[in-house]
């Protein structure tokens, strides 16, 4: 019965799997977060709240502080949070390395808008990502933003999906990354945008941070070769590194 079950799950497009650490991404991604005793997120590169939702599904009761910069998502993401008295929207800005300002091309799929020129090998694979206009936003630091949201009693894991600006937003955030626990970034493992970094380097960065991989799992595949594209990496702190500076 249950083999039946599951060949008409695959025809239908869908599969079936127990909700464990041994068979589901979301169940060893909710366990990482407890194991750690993770109380905030921030959630950088929230688009229309897609991550906040996913983190309320399994689970997740702590505070949500999101930050999207593009004015269309943003008013999903305001929509979808306002009856959740713990999840934020923060002030309307991109995040990266310097306070000011920027310009960000709009996808029109919407997520993976960019500030960084995205190349063919993205729009091959998903040619509904093409850009199809700009948007000119505020552009902070997490540094200069954070402070606002945490406490003594904080416990701080970032999640950073800013398609290819990922470099950019950790310089933003050094001081930020001493206090945190983990961090998961959507990272590219082929170029997808002009001077993006990719995963080696991002392991290498966040290796002398001080942080370990805890698990990877794919985001974005090339339908017709099956090559996965970009990934969700998620990162914790070493047991040698747990004690880190909570002071702001």
């Amino acid at each position: 019965m249950k083999s039946f079950i599951k060949r008409i799950l695959h025809k239908t497009g869908f599969e079936l799997r127990r909700f464990s650490v041994e068979q589901s991404e979301n169940a060893r991604f909710i366990s990482m977060l407890r194991a750690n005793n993770v109380n905030l997120i921030f959630d950088v590169g929230a688009n229309t709240g897609q991550f906040g939702v996913l983190m309320r599904e399994i689970g997740f009761d702590g505070k949500i502080l999101s930050f999207e910069p593009l004015s269309e998502a943003r008013e999903s993401l305001l929509k979808i949070s306002r009856n959740d008295s713990m999840w934020q929207v923060a002030l309307q800005s991109a995040i990266g390395e310097e306070n000011g300002e920027i310009e960000i091309n709009i996808a029109g799929n919407s997520q993976s808008s960019s500030v960084l020129d995205m190349l063919d090998t993205h729009v091959r694979a998903a040619p509904d990502s093409k850009y199809i206009g700009k948007e000119k936003v505020a552009l902070r630091k997490l540094d200069s933003i954070a402070p606002d949201y945490m406490d003594s009693n904080s416990i701080v894991f970032i999640k950073i999906d800013t398609q290819g600006y990922e470099r950019q937003v950790m310089n933003g955030a050094k001081k930020l990354m001493s206090q945190i626990v983990g961090l998961q970034l959507e990272v590219s493992l082929v170029p997808l945008y002009k001077g993006q970094i990719l995963f080696e380097e991002v392991l290498k960065i966040l290796k002398t941070e001080g942080f370990n991989l805890w698990s990877i799992s794919t985001v974005f595949s090339d339908p017709s070769t099956a090559q996965v594209l970009q990934v969700d990496a998620t990162f914790f702190r070493t047991p040698s590194n747990n004690s880190y500076d909570k002071s702001f």
